[in-house]
């Protein structure tokens, strides 16, 4: 286990990254690192949730100069809720120096507020290639200082059909930027944009296997008529705290929604048909414990980053064993352990053998879970997820909420679970046992002296 320290990092930053938790690097941080502080540019194959983020974090913060509210890193990213992600990691590892302004610019917002936070200068742009389109068509944002560049899941990016805006982008930035490209796989485009966007790169290739011993992976086989039983059964077995379910379209998702609350197990759909808030406040129940369930297509699925997530369901046997590999690397990070479960027919287990052999592994298949109609299936989520009418637009910190909630509204600090701060909302997770009384006291209390709408999301 490599040590922060061997890099010659500020102490600073290296009390930081301790206090975030950062006591060693992971294989991808050891092995780019070195190479991105040194100033060269990368090609990274390296998949979500082994520690990439900081692997270009790290580099990028060390070029900035805090005078200066240019533009000087922009990182690219496929989906909103990435980039979201992704800017928030980078605010964390900014902490060691003051004043760094860190900007999300992203479809599924107003543009108005965006180009007003511009108009105050920025540091890091974090952002998806339409939106950052459109503002350097409006001639809003600009990118003639820019030191950094970073392409994070450019392989998502290409599959999503950004191959253009991101070839408009990268022309509109200086030649002598360092360029950090980062990709779950390498296909023959990959190799191509970098080519095109970077200058004799050092290539990094961290495994892009399932981790041995992190990943327990199941294979039921079950009739088709029978496999929703087979997973009321899987989870009234396993009870799960929290498990993403994979399914192959979105009518699947939909229907499989359907089912599970007639049976009475409150699960939450992400598809494409969502609009992007009602996207994001699924996404915030579920982090917030607020719902155990998420039923997912790939699609909608992609860049989402839940932390601890225990159980991977694969409702629907994936079609490639690259999308296999993807879907259950949700579970089983860092250095936590998880549960990949397939549900295989009959007339699948061709697919099985491709799977094995992407995997390297012997993959037994069981019998499932039975299904007993007398006995619970799940309990409730631990948490209520409530929305605030104030957010980073209000100057508005975690601290702020939870504060009102244990000060003058006299909870407990246990009542309140994870705070996620939006530019124009605050989601805050409440003990469900507890919800009604906090959204009373809310009625009549504030929080920094204003008040407040509020009201129940789950």
């Amino acid at each position: 286990m490599l040590s922060f320290d061997c890099l010659g990092l500020p102490k600073a930053q290296i009390k930081n990254l301790n206090d975030l938790g950062y006591t060693a690097m992971t294989e991808v941080q050891a092995a780019a690192l070195p190479g991105a502080l040194a100033g060269r540019d990368l090609l990274v194959q390296a998949k979500t949730g082994s520690g990439k983020t900081a692997a270009f974090g790290l580099p990028l913060l060390g070029l900035l100069n805090p005078k200066d509210f240019g533009v000087q890193a922009l990182v690219l990213c496929p989906t909103r809720e990435l980039a979201s992600q992704v800017a928030a990691e980078i605010r964390r590892l900014a902490r060691f120096q003051a004043n760094i302004k860190v900007v999300v610019l992203c479809g599924g917002q107003p543009i108005g507020p965006q180009i007003g936070s511009l108009e105050h200068g920025a540091h890091v742009i974090v952002g998806t290639p339409g939106r950052l389109k459109d503002h350097l068509r409006k001639k809003t944002l600009r990118l003639s200082r820019l030191k950094v560049l970073v392409l994070d899941e450019a392989d998502r990016m290409l599959d999503m059909g950004f191959s253009e805006d991101l070839d408009d982008i990268v022309r509109q930035t200086p030649k002598d930027r360092q360029t950090l490209l980062f990709s779950a796989t390498f296909p023959d485009d990959i190799v191509s944009i970098s080519g095109n966007y970077q200058r004799q790169p050092t290539r990094v290739s961290v495994s892009a296997q399932v981790a041995a011993g992190q990943i327990e992976q199941r294979v039921y086989e079950v009739n088709h008529k029978q496999k929703f039983e087979a997973l009321l059964g899987l989870l009234q077995s396993e009870q799960p705290g929290a498990a993403v379910i994979f399914c192959q379209t979105k009518e699947r998702v939909r229907g499989l929604e359907q089912k599970l609350r007639e049976s009475g197990v409150f699960a939450l759909a992400l598809h494409g048909d969502l609009e992007q808030r009602e996207r994001d406040q699924v996404l915030i129940q579920f982090k917030q414990q607020s719902c155990r369930l998420l039923i997912a297509t790939d699609v909608a699925a992609r860049g989402l980053d839940i932390d601890a997530l225990p159980m991977v369901i694969n409702f629907d046997i994936p079609l490639d064993a690259d999308v296999y590999v993807h879907r259950i690397g949700r579970t089983g990070r860092a250095e936590a352990t998880g549960v990949a479960v397939t549900l295989m027919t009959p007339r699948e287990r061709h697919r099985l053998e491709a799977i094995e052999s992407r995997v390297e592994t012997d993959l037994t298949v069981l019998l499932s879970p039975r299904f007993e109609s007398n006995v619970a299936l799940l309990p409730p989520p631990e948490y209520s997820t409530i929305e605030l009418s104030m957010g980073r637009k209000d100057k508005i910190r975690p601290g702020d909420v939870l504060g009102a909630v244990t000060g003058s509204m006299g909870f407990s600090g246990a009542v309140v679970g994870r705070i996620e701060v939006a530019q124009r909302a605050t989601f805050v997770a409440i003990a469900r046992d507890q919800v009604k009384a906090v959204l009373a006291a809310f009625s009549t209390g504030k929080v920094k002296g204003r008040a407040v709408k509020v009201r129940r999301l789950s």
